[in-house]
C-alpha cells in the first residue's frame, strides 16, 4: 500500500484483481452512478486491464483498500491525465455497497488528490457526476472538489435524462492533511 489514512489506502492497481475489479463494475449501482447502460464481459475487461497496465505514463490508477481492520480491496480510484496543461479527469468506484457511506470513499478522494498535487503535480483535478447522485456529490465536496457548473441532459439514471455536475479541485483548496508529505517529511 502506498497511501494510507485512518479508513481508506491506496495501493498499485493489481492484474491478480481484474476479477475483482470486473465483479464490482457489474454492481447495478455502480453502472448506474457510471451512467452505463450495459455490462461488460469479463473477457472484455482483462483486456481493458492489458491495456491500462500499459499506458500509465497518462494516468494514475490505484486499488482502493479499506484499512479499518486488516486492508481489503474495495474498489479503484483513478486519473487520466493530460500532460500538455497538467490536468486530469478523475474516476472512482467502491465495488461493495456495504463499504459505502462510511467515509472510505471521501478518504480515498483525498487521498488521490493528494497524490496528484505533491507527486504527480497537476494544477486541476476535474470530474462529472450524475446530478441524482447526491452522496457522490458530498463526498467529493468534503474531499475538496467544488461545484463549477452543469452540463444539460447529458446523461441517465433510472432511465431518465438528467444534468451532469461538473466539479473541479485545485492545489489551493487542497483540504489535507497531505498522506505524501507525512510520507516524505522524514526523509527531507
Amino acid at each position: 500500500m502506498w497511501l494510507r489514512g485512518q479508513r481508506a489506502g491506496l495501493g498499485p492497481y493489481r492484474g491478480d484483481l481484474v476479477a475483482d475489479y470486473w465483479r464490482w463494475e457489474q454492481d447495478p449501482g455502480v453502472i448506474v452512478g457510471y451512467g452505463r447502460q450495459t455490462p461488460e464481459s469479463l473477457e472484455a475487461r482483462t483486456e481493458g486491464y492489458q491495456h491500462q497496465a500499459r499506458g500509465t505514463d497518462d494516468q494514475l490508477r490505484f486499488t482502493v483498500y479499506d484499512v479499518t481492520s486488516t486492508p481489503v480491496p474495495v474498489g479503484t480510484s483513478s486519473i487520466l491525465i493530460d500532460h500538455h496543461v497538467r490536468t486530469g479527469e478523475f474516476f472512482i468506484m467502491l465495488g461493495d455497497p456495504a463499504r459505502r457511506g462510511n467515509g472510505i470513499g471521501t478518504e480515498a478522494i483525498r487521498l488521490t488528490l493528494d497524490y496528484a498535487f505533491h507527486v504527480t503535480n497537476l494544477a486541476c483535478v476535474y470530474l462529472s457526476v450524475l446530478a441524482p447522485n447526491t452522496t457522490a456529490i458530498k463526498a467529493y465536496e468534503r474531499a475538496g472538489f467544488r461545484r463549477i457548473g452543469e452540463r444539460r441532459n447529458s446523461g441517465y439514471w433510472l432511465g431518465q435524462r438528467v444534468n451532469e455536475v461538473l466539479m473541479d479541485a485545485v492545489p489551493d483548496d487542497f483540504p489535507g492533511p497531505s498522506a505524501v508529505k507525512d510520507l516524505l517529511r522524514p526523509a527531507l
